[in-house]
């Protein structure tokens, strides 16, 4: 099988899973600025958690990109990573109307921890599959921003008990740092079609 089907399953899942979180946000009933201040911490992390599936979301379709063929493996590990993908919504949603308390803070960090396990055994999925000529396994090489995101998320969790803020600090560091375009499956696509 290719990884058509498997990208249109994991676009309409990610893109129900930012419908989800649009719509728990609530209205405020005043009409001036005073009144989104009491909505600031459910707004800010609104706008973490998009970012967070919008950076899962392209990276998803590069990756798929470097993915010829589809086996019941790899479509476990996709189905393992949307699993923890789907609970983004409800711990957003928790640790913004609970203004950043710690356990909310915790657990959204390990959300996004096992995210980024679930990201990794995909990759791997991917690359035992494709055999030794993998285009990803090519392209990933050391892949120091996935090595020291984990780490940071486990900093953070660790953190939130004590220093909430500086939890959030580093999950808004760790989105910047994937924010910031990864071209590695890019190049390695640019220059296998080069030679071919």
């Amino acid at each position: 099988m290719g990884p058509d089907r498997m990208g249109a399953f994991s676009d309409g899942v990610i893109a129900i899973l930012i419908t989800i979180m649009v719509l728990e946000l609530k209205i405020p009933r005043d009409t001036d600025l005073r009144a989104l201040v009491p909505v600031a911490p459910v707004l800010l992390t609104y706008a973490l958690s998009f970012i967070y599936l919008g950076i899962y979301w392209n990276n998803h379709h590069h990756l798929l990109l470097a993915t010829h063929r589809v086996s019941g493996g790899i479509l476990w590990a996709n189905l393992h990573l949307l699993f923890w993908l789907s609970l983004i919504p409800f711990t957003t949603a928790w640790m913004g109307e609970n203004r950043f308390a710690s356990v909310p803070t915790a657990a959204y960090g390990v959300v996004l921890l096992m995210a980024a396990v679930a990201w990794w055994i995909l990759q791997q999925r991917i690359i035992v599959t494709q055999g030794k000529a993998s285009i990803l396994r090519r392209a990933i090489g050391h892949d120091w921003k996935g090595n020291v995101s984990p780490l940071m998320y486990l900093l953070a969790i660790v953190l939130a008990a004590d220093a909430r803020w500086v939890s959030l600090g580093l999950y808004a560091l760790v989105a910047l740092l994937w924010l910031i375009p990864d071209r590695r499956i890019e190049r390695a696509l640019v220059s296998r079609h080069g030679k071919d």
